[in-house]
């Protein structure tokens, strides 16, 4: 029993101690949601647009590549904005650009009016300002909660996102059978007002100082960071992971809907059911990594390692109940790779260099990800979901075994590394 309640403070830690994350958490937690279902909701639009049957993979697939797109051509700058300028007013700035293009989507949604390209120029839009925000959202949460409860916070948020994966597709998947699209597209826009309350509400004299604040300029601040990543092995090996995790092993947005759509011939219904089964499972996975002190190279392995596996279980899959239970085991695994990825990164990071350094990382998650998609769609449109889900298994394996070697290195030369890398000795352990 002492145990269990020792747990459950570790758990809740940053929320019990920081105003300010509180007001953070509760405003994300229900503006995700919102943002999950308008995500559900624009696939499936996608899927309904789509000009044949033949074509819904090449079709969500260029619905991923017009999200993340903006990162590709811009990820790698958005570090250099988020070292320069105040992360506060940053993400206040970014979350109502997003507020308003999810409105325009809503309104023209509802008129019936909505057109594919359109679809896609609001994803595109939208994903622009989601490239700045990121980082910066992330930095933030260092500046409200400090270094000692970062794993702790990072976990949360990565609890409060699937907790939103969970209620999001679930409501989408009953709203777009009874109502249509345009109504998620409504209660996101909605939704973004409690974010921007919580970050308007903070109190500025509470959040942590970042030591050593530069103003990098553009093109050099970039350097600055390449060369940081490059040679810093713990930052490296998260990054090199990352880039094949992200752009083969996590395109649920495609798959997800085919995988409702052709492989279980099933509607809207089904395709909410199986993305709330992922998200219930990254929900655990995120809360059993909040109880955990600290960050971890063996926990992040572990999750990469069982990630990978699950997918290879999920590839012959052909009725709901099963691929239910196996994306429920594959969301505990995204969350406990995920989470403990962004945080061992973040920790590795001095103050001035990290919003560089997870520049970089949101750049590695999503940087590639238009080209994966691109990649997984036309998979599934030759050789199904199964095809696409065995590639990412075995992807993900692969590199799982790499980072595990690469952060192992031969008995002899360890002593002097790791004194090289007191950073990367603390997280191995």
């Amino acid at each position: 029993m002492t145990l269990l309640k020792l747990a459950s403070r570790r758990t809740f830690a940053s929320l019990r101690r920081h105003r300010n994350y509180r007001l953070f958490f509760f405003g994300q937690l229900t503006s995700v949601a919102g943002t999950w279902m308008q995500n559900i909701a624009m696939a499936w639009l996608v899927v309904q647009l789509a000009p044949t049957p033949h074509s819904r993979g090449l079709a969500v697939g260029l619905l991923a590549v017009c999200r993340f797109g903006p990162f590709t051509l811009l990820g790698l700058f958005a570090g250099v904005v988020t070292d320069r300028f105040d992360n506060r007013r940053t993400v206040i700035v970014t979350q109502t650009v997003q507020m308003a293009f999810s409105g325009a989507l809503a309104l023209i949604t509802l008129l019936g009016a909505v057109q594919l390209w359109e679809v896609y120029a609001v994803a595109a839009l939208a994903g622009s300002a989601l490239v700045f925000d990121a980082p910066s959202r992330q930095n933030l949460t260092f500046q409200m909660v400090g270094r000692d409860e970062l794993p702790n916070a990072i976990a949360l948020n990565s609890s409060l996102f699937n907790t939103a994966r969970i209620v999001g597709p679930a409501l989408a998947g009953i709203l777009i059978a009874a109502v249509g699209s345009g109504w998620c597209f409504a209660i996101n826009t909605l939704s973004f007002v409690a974010v921007l309350g919580g970050l308007l509400a903070m109190r500025v004299s509470e959040l942590y100082p970042l030591v050593d604040r530069r103003k990098p300029t553009l093109w050099r601040g970039t350097r600055e960071g390449f060369s940081y990543a490059v040679h810093n092995r713990t930052v490296l090996v998260v990054l090199a992971m990352m880039v094949v995790f992200a752009s083969i092993c996590f395109n649920f947005n495609i798959l997800l809907p085919l995988l409702a759509k052709n492989t279980l011939d099933a509607g809207p219904r089904t395709f909410g059911i199986i993305s709330a089964c992922f998200g219930a499972g990254a929900l655990v996975g995120a809360l059993s990594a909040a109880a955990l002190a600290r960050a971890t190279w063996r926990v992040m392995f572990v999750g990469a390692g069982g990630f990978a596996v699950s997918e290879l279980l999920i590839a012959p899959a052909s009725s709901t109940l099963i691929a239910g239970v196996l994306l429920f085991v594959c969301g505990v695994f995204f969350t406990s790779y995920t989470a403990n990825s962004n945080a061992v990164i973040q920790l590795a990071s001095p103050d001035h260099m990290r919003g560089r350094v997870l520049g970089l990382y949101f750049y590695a998650w999503n940087g590639l990800a238009p080209l994966g998609a691109v990649l997984v769609g036309w998979m599934c449109d030759r050789g199904g979901t199964g095809l696409a889900f065995a590639v990412a298994g075995v992807a993900g394996l692969v590199m799982t075994v790499a980072g595990a070697a690469a952060v192992k290195p031969p008995r002899r030369f360890t002593p002097r590394r790791l004194r090289a890398e007191p950073a990367a000795e603390q997280l191995a352990a």
